[in-house]
């Protein structure tokens, strides 16, 4: 069984390395069943994955697009990405942990892609948080990273796992129960407040 879950953390990895330069040749060259097929493959397990002093090390991004194609977008026009956790309790951006064999914007974009189904650009890396993890009596150091959206994917790895949901940031503020996470918007919302 060991074999096995090693030869699928491989080809997902292959799968995963492989995708960005799939991703820009043209669909009438590419079968949908690969780019489907490159979709439906999350890792599993946490053999790879990074400690540092005992803390698992987490990455994650908050996904975010305008609603309208202006020049110079404000705050209002931002929407931010969240999805529901693994039992569907709560609200929350994607993250996950980070994996010995990739940068971390590479994890924070793996991560995106496996829980919410979304493509795009690696932004900014807004901080890091130590948390303990609600489930283990471990801590966390969680790096955040905001992401501008350039494709929503109708399938995705973790698609029956969880719902995800477009929301304003007052409304991802109010819903969003990880302090952290709402910390990190709040560092997005100051950054792109200073932009414009």
């Amino acid at each position: 069984m060991k074999g096995v879950s090693l030869l699928l953390a491989n080809f997902t990895s292959f799968l995963n390395f492989i995708y960005p330069y799939l991703e820009k040749i043209p669909g009438k060259f590419l079968p949908v069943q690969m780019e489907n097929m490159m979709t439906l493959v999350a890792r599993t397990g946490r053999h790879l994955q990074r400690y540092e002093k005992g803390c698992r090390q987490v990455v994650g991004c908050i996904p975010y697009r305008y609603r309208s194609a202006s020049q110079t977008p404000s705050i209002e026009e931002m929407e931010v990405l969240l999805i529901s956790s693994q039992k569907g309790h709560s609200m929350l951006f994607p993250k996950g942990g980070w994996e010995i064999n990739e940068s971390m914007e590479d994890a924070a974009k793996r991560e995106t892609l496996e829980e919410a189904g979304v493509t795009g650009n690696v932004k900014d890396r807004l901080g890091k948080w130590r948390y303990k993890s609600k489930s283990q009596p471990v801590i966390h150091e969680g790096y955040m990273f905001s992401l501008l959206v350039n494709k929503q994917l109708d399938i995705w790895p973790e698609k029956k796992n969880r719902n995800r949901r477009w929301f304003s940031v007052t409304e991802a503020r109010e819903v969003c129960q990880q302090w952290w996470m709402r910390e990190a918007l709040d560092e997005l919302v100051r950054r792109q407040t200073q932009k414009n």
